[in-house]
Formats: structure tokens, sequence, C-alpha cells
């Protein structure tokens, strides 16, 4: 049994060959795409989070809007970079948005990608100590988020507040017990991952690995996921850790589908320069149904994983994306064992 869930960057255009033109209908069709996915027996919608671009950028309003039309999906992001972000206020805009949607947030961070502008964290009020790196400050800043997501009073309190206080320090409100247990670090090597177990974080693998061994991607990601299994066993977390792995999956079932992803029935996987290093880059798997089934069996990420995030061309609208996830949960996932 797997999760299935979907993965939007939200990209909006102003062009007639896009169905989604602006920020608003970005947004909006972002809670209507989740509602859907429910609808169609999906188990997660989680949305990128990128600044200074026609994407998706703050996250927290758009998941409390999702979290209170829907009832049972989890909700998440993949992933917000940790660079921009304010530790404090973001957990009190995460505790918020998991306790309207009942403790369904399944929280992605990491410390980014490459930016759309130079060194854009800066704009936001935040530069590295002397001597550190920006995924340095990312990894402070993410240090002191899941510290106060914990609960626990760190600030004294004033007296002679505004409201009475309770007894002892202050902590972060509001609160919203478990979330801390639901924080997962988006890894793009072997290493990250790694590291990432030794924290207690979930693990979160997208379709790029920020390195090549020359093997397949699928198995470079699954070497991935073992190290990070490994990790955690040898730190002694007592809970299980949970792994997603993200893939671009298109059943071809009619003529719309051949029109839009007929030409990558041959896709394979990439290998290119980004930041500098070698990446390795996963292929699309697009295809009839039985094609699907057999050629997703021999994934061995996919197989190791528990949790399979669909990246999804929003641009295509809300319709079509709700029809290749169902196309997915009816024809592909239950052939595979994963319903």
């Amino acid at each position: 049994m797997k999760k299935i869930g979907f993965l939007s960057f939200g990209h909006w255009t102003p062009s007639p060959a896009s169905q989604v033109r602006s920020a608003s209908d970005a947004l909006l069709q972002s809670i209507e795409l989740a509602v859907a996915a429910e609808e169609v027996g999906a188990d997660g919608a989680y949305f990128r989070v990128h600044h200074f671009a026609r994407q998706l950028s703050s996250p927290f309003p758009l998941l409390a809007a999702v979290g209170a039309r829907t009832s049972r999906i989890e909700i998440g992001t993949g992933v917000i970079d940790m660079r921009y972000e304010n530790p404090l206020y973001m957990a009190e805009d995460a505790g918020s948005a998991d306790l309207i949607a009942g403790g369904r947030l399944q929280l992605g961070i990491s410390r980014g990608s490459p930016e759309q502008v130079i060194e854009g964290y800066k704009y936001f009020g935040y530069v590295p100590q002397e001597g550190s790196s920006d995924a340095d400050m990312a990894r402070d800043h993410t240090e002191v988020f899941r510290k106060v997501i914990e609960g626990q009073g760190f600030a004294e309190p004033n007296p002679r507040p505004m409201f009475p206080n309770p007894p002892g320090l202050l902590r972060i409100e509001p609160h919203s017990p478990g979330l801390q247990d639901r924080i997962w670090w988006g890894a793009g090597s072997r290493g990250t991952a790694e590291w990432t177990g030794r924290q207690g974080m979930n693990l979160m693998s997208s379709t790029l690995l920020t390195e090549d061994t020359g093997v397949p991607f699928h198995q470079l990601q699954a070497e991935q996921i073992q190290r990070f299994r490994d990790a955690w066993a040898d730190e002694g977390h007592e809970r299980e850790p949970r792994v997603s792995v993200s893939r671009s999956i298109f059943p071809i079932v009619n003529d719309t589908d051949r029109a839009y992803f007929g030409a990558e029935t041959g896709s394979q996987d990439q290998v290119g320069v980004l930041e500098d290093g070698r990446a390795r880059f996963g292929k699309t798997y697009a295809g009839e149904p039985d094609k699907l089934v057999a050629d997703l069996a021999q994934d061995e990420a996919i197989a190791a994983a528990d949790t399979l995030v669909l990246t999804l061309p929003n641009q295509l609208g809300v319709d079509y994306n709700a029809h290749v996830l169902d196309s997915i949960v009816r024809h592909v996932a239950p052939e595979l064992g994963w319903r």
C-alpha cells in the first residue's frame, strides 16, 4: 500500500495557451485540484514554493484554505526554502494551518533550489553569519523551527501582560500536537539523506538528484533511501520514518493523453550540470496502463517509498489533472499493489 498525492508548482502564464493565467488562477485552481484529488481517491496535495517567480510562493494561506475545503487527504509542501523563513513566524503559520486541517499537514522543507534572483533571501532580511553558507543558514532556521513547534515554553512573560498568562515560560501559539513528527526534508543527495535520518525528519526525494554515479536514477535514489533508513536506525529514533519520492507519470487512456504525452513514451534519465555539479534527472513515465505497470514495477525507489508524489502540469487545468490522478488511482495503482 502506498499513499499517492500530487505536487503542483502552481505555474501561471498570461497566455491563451494556459488554463492558469494569473496568480489568482493558480491559487484558486490549486484549492480546486486538492478537492478533486480527494474525490478521486488520492491521498495528498503538495505544493512547491518558489520566490520571485510566477508560481506558488507563500504556502500557508493556501494550505489553510485546502485544509478547510478537504477532510481526508494529507496537505503539504515540497519544499519550503528555509533560507527565506522566519522560523518563529513560520511556526505560528504552520500550527494554524495544521489545526485548520485537523492534523493533516505534512511539511516539506529544505535549503531550496537554484533561485530566480541572486541571493534572494537577502531581500527577505536574512544573511548567513560570517564563515557560514546559505545552506548553513537554512539548517539553522530549521533547527529553531523544529525546536519551537515541540510546544515547550521558552519566552519570558511580561509581568504586566495585556492578557493573563499561564504559569511559566511561554511557547509559540497556536501549538499543534504531533506536527513535529510530520516534518520532511527535501534531500538531493545521499549525504543529505543520511543527515536527514540522523536529524529524525522524514525524507522527501524528488525527480532530481544533485549527484550522478552512472547508475539509473531509480537505483541511485533507492540507495539514497537505504542510507537514510540506515542513519535513522543508527540514531535510534523510536518512530517509523516516512519516505516520499516524486515521479512524472502519465497514463495514456485517450487521444488527449496521447496528444500531450505520447512523445514521452521513450523518455530516459537525463544527466546535466546544476550549480557546478553533475546531476541526474529521472525520466517521465508515459504509456498505456499495462505498459506503465510493467515499467513502474521495476522502479526500485518507488518500491522503497511509502508515498508517491505525482508532479502535475498545472497549466493544463484542474479537470485534466484530476483525470490524470483518476487514471493512476484506478488503472495503475491496483495492478501494482498500491491499492
